[in-house]
């Protein structure tokens, strides 16, 4: 069995327990770079896709012909046809890899960095300066979280063991489950006003996209800070742009965005109340172990013709 790992940017899986195990049962090549077409796939008959970098449409699916299976990991199959890989009888076995804190503790590092002021504060020393800003401590403040599933939970919790008060709105949250991880449900629009710091975690969707409009960034306090390391398409970024220039709120930190990489001219690159990093969210050695293991899991498994967890259409 040839079995292909794609969009591994990092070169992290080839050390990886899952891929040894994988080596057993097959020949496996790992892809560092993105593909050209799927026709650089032919011949294989099992496929590993890191997260959403590669968009699985049902054209993509089609031009696949020797694929059985496709290990998606990651929690999230929205960039995948799975109507189109249903009816050409092609298995989307769930690698979800299980949880790994990195994007909630990023989402409290990039909290403490604009509101310390870090890298500001950290590039006037190398200037030479000594540069004495007012800032702002965590103790005391109010935490709205959008999206209170596994990584909004986990950043709940190291809110609460920071001093904060947390409020917590999802698509599905009830105040009863807001209230059994110590947090105070609100409606979105009542979350952006009453918070000091807005961090996201929503899942991207059709539901989702562009969500934190104009109008929800306009109820915030001038005070205020946003943090997303959810995805930069949750938020519309034309607005934010706006709202920043303006002074809105006191600044963004944001480690995703509507299109990766950002533009080299982008405007949020020269805006002075922002702190920008290049998706650093989740990939880590330990989330592409994690991910290298869940596939191995699935395509074993499937070869040994046990039943394989999948993503089906409407998931």
């Amino acid at each position: 069995m040839k079995i292909a790992f794609l969009d591994d940017f990092h070169c992290a899986y080839a050390e990886t327990d899952g891929v040894k195990r994988l080596k057993e049962i097959g020949e496996v090549t790992i892809f560092t770079e993105p593909l050209a077409g799927p026709e650089a796939l032919r011949g294989y008959e099992a496929i590993v896709a890191t997260r959403e970098r590669t968009k699985l449409t049902a054209d993509y699916i089609a031009r696949l012909p020797d694929a059985r299976i496709i290990a998606q990991t990651g929690n999230h199959a929205y960039h995948i046809d799975l109507a189109a890989a249903q009816e050409r009888g092609l298995v989307i076995a769930k690698a979800t890899g299980g949880f790994c804190g990195a994007a909630g503790e990023l989402a409290f590092g990039l909290m403490m960095a604009i509101m310390r002021q870090i890298p500001a504060t950290d590039q006037a020393m190398r200037r030479g300066e000594w540069p004495m800003p007012m800032t702002r401590v965590l103790r005391g403040k109010t935490l709205g979280i959008v999206g209170l599933g596994n990584i909004g939970k986990f950043v709940a919790r190291i809110a609460q063991v920071f001093g904060m008060r947390v409020l917590a709105w999802g698509s599905r949250l009830t105040p009863e489950t807001a209230a059994a991880e110590n947090c105070e449900y609100r409606t979105l629009e009542a979350l952006m006003a009453e918070s000091d710091v807005v961090s996201i975690h929503a899942t991207l969707s059709p539901q989702t996209t562009g969500m934190i409009s104009r109008e929800l960034l306009g109820l915030m306090k001038p005070t205020a800070y946003l943090v997303n390391t959810a995805r930069g398409a949750i938020i519309d970024e034309a607005a934010l742009v706006d709202v920043l220039r303006a002074g809105g709120i006191a600044g963004a930190a944001l480690d995703v965005f509507e299109s990766e990489p950002l533009a080299e001219d982008h405007p949020l690159r020269g805006l002075p109340n922002t702190v920008l990093t290049p998706h650093l969210g989740w990939p880590t050695d330990e989330m592409y172990d994690q991910f290298a293991t869940a596939a191995a899991d699935a395509i074993i498994d499937f070869v040994n013709g046990r039943d394989v967890p999948q993503f089906l259409p409407g998931h």
